[in-house]
């Protein structure tokens, strides 16, 4: 292992976010807040409580999940379509890295960005809730397994990709609809009973719900099929980016 260029890759990762702060880190957390103030306390007032807890309670998880799939996949996404455009791309294929070393720096990149704005709006829920995450093992389990799955598909999209445009199409079309009918909002019980059938076979909803369990000790579904959705999407999702980096999908002339 070349812990040197790993570690190298993943500081520059790090670096980079840092270098757009205020485009990348502050935005999400205001937007989060706005959330919490304008749609949880104003139908907090009207919903007592779902699934057992409070409203705003319920809500807290889905905008920490939520935000923390759209900052894995924007972060590795973006970086690693960066460099294809700018032809730099070459200069980290023909470096002494494996190329699990280059896909790990990253995934690992993207996680830390991740973990980082995640934690930051975990502290809304002592602050509107007066609780802390009930499982902390299970919480940062998931909330690391939810990244690497998003990293990961970041990665692909950024391998497929020709246009900056074509990588907001996950986004847009695939991840947003996929995220609100999971229960990032609201508990599959609210759904009309024909989204109630389509949500149960979104595999976004089982991600959210575990990461919700983790968090508040309520579950919708059986929390270990969360835990291990969670870890077959994230493994499978790597090791399909590991393998095109292999046969060089995009990269090699």
């Amino acid at each position: 292992m070349n812990g040197i260029g790993f570690h190298t890759l993943i500081r520059r990762e790090i670096k980079r976010t840092m270098a757009v702060i205020n485009q990348v880190i502050w935005p999400p957390v205001v937007s989060t807040l706005l959330y919490i103030v304008i749609i949880g306390m104003s139908l907090g007032g009207r919903v007592q409580e779902v699934v057992g807890v409070p409203y705003l309670t319920y809500l807290i998880p889905g905008l920490i999940a939520l935000t923390v799939v759209d900052s894995s996949y924007g972060e590795s996404s973006s970086s690693l379509f960066q460099h294809r455009f700018m032809n730099s791309i070459q200069e980290l294929l023909i470096s002494p890295l494996a190329y699990w070393e280059i896909v790990g720096g990253f995934v690992l990149g993207s996680v830390t960005r991740a973990l980082v704005l995640g934690n930051m709006l975990m502290l809304f829920l002592p602050v509107f809730a007066h609780r802390w995450p009930a499982h902390w093992g299970l919480y940062f389990l998931m909330m690391i397994l939810i990244s690497v799955f998003f990293s990961s598909v970041g990665l692909v999209m950024a391998l497929w990709g020709e246009k900056w445009d074509q990588i907001a199409i996950p986004q847009t079309f695939i991840f947003t609809p996929l995220i609100w009918i999971g229960g990032s909002f609201s508990p599959l019980a609210l759904l009309p009973a024909p989204l109630q059938t389509i949500a149960r076979l979104n595999p976004v909803f089982y991600l959210l719900d575990g990461f919700r369990y983790a968090m508040l000790d309520v579950h919708e579904a059986p929390v270990w099929a969360s835990i291990g959705l969670a870890a077959l999407l994230a493994g499978g999702a790597f090791c399909l980016v590991l393998r095109l980096f292999q046969v060089g999908y995009k990269l090699r002339a």
